[in-house]
């Protein structure tokens, strides 16, 4: 096998949402309500939405800007890859990574759309969420079906619409559906609530992924500890979300009462899972005559793992060594794009000469973790109908050589006015003063 053989699936990459996004999906009684993207008079853009504005790119959209000017700049279209907002450049930046397809989380409302999920208005909230699904499935994904694989938001603040809402999707062609860190977060219920039983059971009877991504929000020890944190203390503990999710999901009644329900646990890495399997196989062994957890059917910690979670890296080359302890068959890649974290335009070459070892691993283990994991997860088999030689590195680099790969630079300087460390207190300057929280109306009720 060579690296130009290859076929790369990405769990996990993500949309800068361009400003038109909600003009043909809104109905027109909430259209003068909805999000506006608006350019402010340095010429960045902030979304708008009553009266609260949230950033749209920073750190969210520096594919092909140079590392010394990632900071949290730029915040103009100008200044960006229009891959991050135009389905068919993405799909030339895509071409010249040679990914072939991948999932796109939302950005300006929040992975989840959390921004939608806790507004007091919910007539109002779940028409935008079924607008946003339906610009993602109608408008990106299908400008190239095959290579965009379509996620939708849920209005979990109703568990029956919920439902609705998954079931549209799945008609629509969905293939997962974005679901909070710890939905507790935004003042719902926990995993653990009989609340999300209906959920639970139309996702497991349809064999329907859920993708947890990545959370910055309190709880998790993910979050910056203070305002004098450097932010690499933040960047290098960012996967601990998805080990706190883990953790509750894991040992959760719904993984042992849905036997079909999968979880996706995206930008969350995998060189920490061999550990907490065997942390989770040492509590079940010192613990579990007093805890009163009952595995079913005799099984392990790590076997309900395996049966019910899907892992994904960026870049992981200690995960990779450790995939058969982890499991080989829930293993899959994530591009990022367009995040700070991404290896654009070089991807197959990293994935070749670092997780792959020039390709020493092996074949069958490279397929499962490039693009069968996922096609399998996703029911997706656009390779299987195009072929593999029509999906691989080298036919996709062939359709994308004329991609200009001219690094974007200009605008893009450290967010600090000091000498030394970035740290929180830089970033939160960079944020406008009444920045959207979807954690407000938690606190306030809880107040």
């Amino acid at each position: 096998m060579r690296k130009e053989d290859m076929v790369i699936f990405s769990v996990d990459d993500h949309i800068v949402e361009a400003p038109h996004i909600f003009d043909q999906h809104l109905p027109l009684i909430y259209k003068d309500r909805a999000p506006k993207c608006r350019e402010t008079d340095n010429g960045e853009f902030n979304w708008e939405f009553e009266g609260k504005f949230t950033i749209n790119f920073a750190l969210n959209a520096v594919a092909g800007r140079p590392k010394e000017e990632l900071g949290f700049e730029p915040n103009s279209f100008d200044h960006i890859r229009k891959g991050c907002y135009d389905p068919v450049a993405r799909i030339d930046d895509m071409n010249v990574n040679g990914i072939f397809a991948g999932v796109n989380f939302p950005t300006f409302p929040g992975f989840a759309l959390e921004l939608f999920q806790v507004h007091k208005d919910r007539k109002l909230a779940l028409a935008l969420i079924q607008a946003y699904n339906d610009w993602h499935i109608d408008e990106w994904c299908a400008t190239a079906p095959d290579r965009f694989i379509p996620i939708v938001g849920l209005p979990l603040f109703d568990v029956d619409e919920a439902v609705k809402e998954l079931k549209r999707g799945i008609a629509k062609g969905a293939r997962t559906a974005t679901f909070p860190t710890l939905p507790q977060q935004l003042g719902f219920p926990t995993i653990h609530d009989p609340y999300w039983a209906p959920l639970w059971k139309v996702a497991n009877d349809e064999g329907f992924p859920l993708s947890i991504h990545v959370s910055a929000l309190s709880g998790t020890g993910s979050e910056h500890i203070s305002a004098d944190s450097p932010v690499a203390s933040f960047l290098n503990k960012c996967h601990m979300s998805a080990m706190a999710a883990f953790s509750e999901w894991l040992w959760s009644d719904p993984i042992q009462d849905y036997p079909d329900l999968k979880i996706i646990l995206s930008e969350g890495g995998i060189g920490w899972l061999p550990y907490f399997l065997e942390r989770a196989e040492q509590v079940e062994h010192n613990h579990g005559p007093w805890m009163g957890h009952v595995w079913k059917d005799g099984k392990r910690p790590t076997d309900v793992y395996r049966e019910h979670f899907i892992s994904s890296f960026i870049q992981d080359e200690r995960g990779v060594e450790m995939r058969h302890q982890i499991g080989i068959d829930t293993i899959t890649f994530e591009n990022d794009y367009p995040h700070a974290d991404i290896t654009w335009p070089n991807t197959p070459e990293q994935l070749w000469s670092g997780e792959f070892k020039d390709g020493a691993i092996g074949q069958e283990d490279i397929d499962k973790i490039t693009f069968r994991n996922a096609a399998r997860e996703y029911r997706w088999d656009a390779v299987e109908r195009l072929g593999r030689e029509n999906c691989n590195v080298a036919m996709l680099r062939e359709l994308g050589k004329s991609v200009d790969l001219t690094p974007i630079t200009g605008g893009g300087v450290p967010p600090r006015d000091h000498d030394g460390v970035v740290r929180a207190s830089d970033i939160m300057k960079l944020f406008p003063k009444n920045l959207m929280d979807p954690l407000e109306d938690e606190r306030s009720s809880a107040a």
